[in-house]
């Protein structure tokens, strides 16, 4: 029997990267300059038209200045994340 692991809450991590665009009050194209990514890619991202590579979470990171744990770790917040359990 195959064990999967739980769909990531990726309206979390859709939600997370708003909410530190809102909190700097940077546009799309001001975010745009700061991580080198398209526009277009970053809207797409933050309405959930898509996920994004480990690459693109990454300039993220750098562009908001945050470990990039701070934007992937919401996508384990409605499940008991991987390494967490009791042994």
């Amino acid at each position: 029997m195959t064990i999967l692991p739980p769909d990531p809450d990726l309206t979390a991590l859709r939600v997370t990267m708003a909410r530190l665009r809102d909190t700097r009050g940077w546009t799309f194209d001001e975010l745009a300059a700061r991580s080198g990514l398209a526009r277009r890619t970053l809207i797409d991202l933050e309405h959930g038209r898509t996920t994004g590579s480990v690459t693109t979470w990454h300039a993220l990171a750098h562009a908001f200045d945050v470990p990039i744990d701070h934007l992937l770790g919401p996508i384990c917040d409605n499940h008991t994340p991987p390494g967490t359990l009791d042994s």
